[in-house]
């Protein structure tokens, strides 16, 4: 018998991975809030399609998540028609939602007390890495869960670890956040001295992109950025998300992070600009517009 699978959330990540799953052998129901997006992606992918968390969660063997925020997590486990109130004892519960450590303990103990598994196991790699099943997951909680939800979620991934006990993965996503806000200033800054000194851009980044200042987001984001073109990959609004679990949980741990900090205010200037969609790489474009005020 084919193993059972609910994906609720089917956002610009959501969408393909539970395609991924469909395409794999799964059998597989989702949920929207949206109802027609369901709709729209039984039409494209097959499977089936439900109108609430608990109705999609009843009788799967595992439910993956990938909404939007700490609150819309709460809502689709714990809410009216849930999904936790329909799964059954056994099931393993698997967030790809981008959200704090707080709330993912929260929900691993409530599903704990029903015999239900939970994995917090936030992604990296994008809409593109989504689409093409390389996603990163890190992942956080028991041992026995992840055993059993690994297979799953390789099916989109092309590394998953797990980093520790719940709240885990939360934390690994926030250090990659941590990171690539840096990074992303960093090129940007680095490209905006390059045609204020008159160099040839491309050329420049086509010999450093060779040595130590190499990046993902170098060799993937340059170009774009050069064009002046920020309509793709992880929005604006999404990172100024992220960057404030992050900044909240280092109050609590005591982690200065003055670079993250000061990032997190670069992008609510983009923000203010018109950028709230803008990719990420949009923080070139803020040092560009800073020059005509």
């Amino acid at each position: 018998m084919a193993i059972r699978v609910a994906f609720l959330g089917l956002g610009v990540m959501g969408y393909p991975m539970a395609g991924h799953l469909l395409s794999a052998g799964y059998e597989v129901t989702v949920y929207n809030r949206t109802t027609a997006k369901a709709q729209a992606w039984v039409e494209q992918y097959g499977g089936t399609y439900r109108e609430t968390p608990a109705e999609a969660a009843k009788g799967a063997d595992f439910v993956m998540s990938c909404v939007g925020n700490d609150d819309d997590l709460h809502q689709v486990c714990l809410g009216d028609n849930g999904a936790f109130s329909g799964m059954a004892e056994g099931a393993v519960f698997v967030d790809h939602t981008t959200v704090s450590a707080e709330v993912t303990r929260e929900l691993h103990a409530v599903a704990a007390e029903k015999g239900i598994g939970f994995l917090d196991a936030p992604v990296s790699g994008g809409q593109a890495g989504a689409e093409n099943g390389v996603l990163t997951v890190m992942v956080g909680g028991d041992q026995p869960a992840y055993d059993r939800a690994e297979p799953v979620m390789n099916v989109y991934a092309r590394q998953i670890k797990l980093l520790g006990g719940s709240g885990s993965g939360q934390l690994t996503k926030m250090v990659n956040q941590i990171c690539i806000a840096g990074l992303v200033q960093g090129l940007s800054e680095g490209i905006h001295f390059a045609k204020h000194a008159g160099l040839n851009v491309e050329d420049v980044i086509g010999v450093i992109s060779k040595g130590a200042a190499q990046s993902w987001q170098m060799e993937n984001r340059y170009k774009t950025m050069v064009a002046g073109e920020y309509d793709h990959g992880f929005a604006v609004d999404w990172m100024r998300k992220d960057l404030g679990i992050c900044l909240d949980e280092a109050r609590k741990n005591g982690a200065s992070l003055p670079v993250t900090a000061a990032v997190d205010q670069f992008y609510g200037e983009v923000q203010k600009a018109g950028g709230r969609r803008w990719d990420t790489s949009s923080l070139l474009a803020r040092l560009e517009l800073s020059e005509k005020d």
